[in-house]
């Protein structure tokens, strides 16, 4: 019996420093998604509450169900998405990141991706401290 339940602690371990080497592996770099978000995102979409501009502010994106900025007027395909209660997380910006038309097909947002997986890691992690 001990040897069993020395097995599962064991295990246990591994598994949590697994989910944890993966969570640190995945988190990008914060500063560097500022730069990028600067660079690639902030013609069309503020990062304050409340400042809409071609596209919706992106403050407090992470969490937020799509389609939701108030004032600002969606595509079909978004609110859509909405409707269905879809929420951004790292895993649905990370596909919108990449391919925002492959994603919901018909968005209004002409952005052809980010396609370093390292770069919309970074966009992530800023995003997440818009909040």
């Amino acid at each position: 019996m001990k040897t069993r339940t020395g097995v599962m602690t064991l295990l246990g371990a591994a598994l949590f420093l697994l989910v944890q080497a993966t969570a640190a592996n995945a988190a990008g770099d914060a500063a560097a998604g500022e730069k990028l978000f600067k660079a690639k995102c902030a013609l069309c979409h503020s990062n304050q509450a409340g400042v809409n501009r071609v596209g919706p502010s992106s403050f407090g994106t992470i969490g937020r169900v799509v389609g939701t900025v108030p004032g600002y007027n969606y595509s079909e395909a978004l609110k859509t998405m909405s409707k269905k209660g879809q929420k951004w997380d790292a895993a649905m910006l990370d596909g919108w990141l990449t391919n925002p038309k492959a994603v919901a097909s018909g968005t209004k947002m002409a952005f052809v991706g980010l396609s370093a997986k390292k770069d919309r890691d970074d966009v992530i992690a800023y995003l997440a401290k818009l909040k």
